[in-house]
């Protein structure tokens, strides 16, 4: 536990990633601390404010004073997280969030971070997972370094959906292939000149490997990234306001029933960084 500022008191969870913030809505609102926030953001990959008691237009003003909102992100800057077709109509597609993933590798410029705040919770699982993909970079033993850093990989919509759908009908391999792949590093050198793993679900196949071998890379990078110390899992309290870093973190949700009302209010902050 230590204070990174006079308005910030941040108690850091596990070694290598999450930390919960404890301050007042005013700060939060005012902007004060925004700068301290996203340092920490960067650093630890999560952070997360508990019993802060904020409605949807607080979050969206807590989000501003942070980054800039994308301006098709849901309505008012709030997009439903829900598995029930009459909240949201993306239902299925969002069954993909239970698998290792990494929000807009199709994107040019990747989402910057995500605000989620608990609104109701299910009574079994729907937990949030996240691994830390710059420390797994890191402590990467060199020959693997050596042996990735030019690596390319194809990330498409179509692959994410094997997760959640492994014997597609036709038409749907069809629809999902209308989405454009793309082809980005396996290590994203940030702005910063820090390191960070790209990997997770949309990931489909390493350019110029042999198909058992970029599949069995894929897979031991992941395996790699998701052990435990570089893991923090999120058990919800309703109204927990939590922020990830998404440049260099990967998350997951813990299956929990389709039927259980679960619903998340979700605010973006747009790409500052380019994937290319």
């Amino acid at each position: 536990m230590g204070l990174t500022s006079a308005q910030l008191d941040i108690v850091d969870l596990t070694p290598r990633i999450g930390s919960e913030i404890r301050t007042d809505l005013d700060t939060l609102l005012s902007g004060r601390a925004a700068r301290s926030i996203r340092d920490t953001l960067e650093q630890r990959g999560v952070v997360f404010f508990r019993g802060l008691d904020i409605d949807d237009e607080q979050q969206v003003a807590i989000a501003k004073t942070l980054g800039a909102i994308p301006e098709n992100e849901g309505q008012g800057g709030i997009y439903k997280i829900s598995l029930d077709k009459n909240v949201n109509q993306r239902a299925e597609y969002l069954k993909g969030s239970m698998f290792w993933h990494f929000d807009g590798s199709l994107q040019p410029y990747p989402n910057l971070a995500t605000l989620l705040r608990a609104i109701k919770l299910s009574d079994t699982g729907g937990e949030t997972e996240f691994c830390n993909t710059y420390a797994a970079y890191d402590d990467l033993p060199q020959a693997d370094k050596d042996y990735i850093t030019e690596l390319r990989v194809v990330h498409s919509a179509e692959r994410s959906q094997y997760y959640v759908r492994p014997e597609m009908s036709h038409e749907e391999i069809a629809f999902w292939q209308k989405s454009p792949t793309k082809a980005c590093p396996m290590v994203w050198t940030h702005q910063s000149g820090r390191k960070s793993l790209l990997l997770g679900a949309t990931a489909d196949y390493v350019i110029g490997l042999p198909v058992e071998e970029s599949r069995a890379l894929l897979a031991r990078l992941r395996d790699w990234a998701t052990q435990p110390q570089y893991v923090y899992r999120h058990e919800w309290q309703p109204g927990d306001l939590l922020m990830w870093d998404n440049t260099g973190t990967m998350h997951r949700v813990l299956e929990y029933s389709v039927d259980s009302g679960r619903l998340m209010h979700r605010t973006i902050l747009a790409g500052e960084e380019p994937l290319h």
